[in-house]
């Protein structure tokens, strides 16, 4: 395992770790994990994001395949392999967990394909567990149309009065079908799928066999919630670009140029080391 440089995590943050999960197998865009368009690789960019936060005291990365493990070496991140056959990317983050050498109060899955995550965002998701009540968290924003209502591809979710989630779908959420006259119009939110633990819940999280609604919605988070499990819900004001096609892998190669970013292994380095 190589050491990567990694960022202080403020004395007021609980101790976080990120494992960002790189699974090489894809099929909307295969080997998406190696695009380098931009110079180094798509998951790379992710585990720079999450260093940039500040939120985390490590960064790790969870390979499937040797390919990622030496990009990974390659670009001095800490890396561990993992199972090529867990199911999902929060079984990953738990397999990476049990290789971890100091404790932690938070772990938070950024999946490879997320590179860009609103830095603020996880700092505010690991800071939230100062609350003790929250064993869970997760991230939603506005939907932006009806469009993104409707279609099966964004999950929706509804929470209650505490921010907590009540349901995650991929129907229209809530439906407006009989809705009164007063009803408010802006009660939709779009889930960002990106997951924060507390270990010891990750841990009964794994625990749990599947359940009904949640092999209904393909939806693995329904399995907490179906278990009788509260989960965290705070509100960012955008989405990030998830990259599952090449046009987005394009779009992104595309506002990294025209931001000028320095996105060099060497830049990895110096900005976690820097932070």
């Amino acid at each position: 395992m190589i050491p990567a440089a990694q960022t202080p995590t403020p004395s007021s943050l609980p101790r976080a770790l990120a494992v960002v999960p790189a699974r090489l197998a894809s099929t909307r865009l295969p080997r998406k994990m190696l695009l380098d368009e931009t110079g180094v690789c798509l998951f790379v960019h992710t585990a720079q994001n999450a260093l940039r936060s500040g939120a985390f005291v490590h960064v790790l990365v969870a390979a499937d395949s040797k390919e990622v493990a030496a990009a990974a070496e390659s670009a001095a991140l800490s890396c561990v392999s993992t199972d090529p056959e867990c199911p999902s990317g929060t079984d990953r983050v738990f397999e990476a967990l049990q290789t971890a050498e100091a404790e932690y109060d938070v772990v938070v899955g950024v999946q490879g394909d997320e590179p860009e995550l609103n830095p603020e965002d996880l700092k505010r998701l690991v800071g939230c567990f100062a609350d003790a009540a929250v064993e869970v968290a997760t991230l939603a924003t506005p939907l932006e149309d009806e469009a993104a209502l409707e279609a099966p591809s964004v999950v929706k979710v509804v929470l209650d009065e505490h921010s907590d989630a009540l349901y995650f779908s991929r129907a229209a959420l809530p439906s407006r079908s009989h809705a009164r006259a007063d009803a408010d119009a802006d009660l939709g939110l779009r889930h960002v799928g990106v997951y924060a633990w507390r270990p010891e819940a990750l841990a009964r999280f794994r625990a749990l066999a599947p359940t009904k609604l949640e092999r209904a919605e393909n939806l693995e988070q329904l399995r907490w919630l179906e278990s009788g499990g509260r989960m965290r819900v705070l509100i960012t004001d955008r989405a990030p670009h998830g990259i599952d096609t090449p046009e987005e892998y394009a779009a992104f190669v595309e506002r990294c140029r025209s931001e000028g970013a320095d996105v060099s292994p060497e830049a990895t380095h110096t900005q976690g080391a820097s932070n």
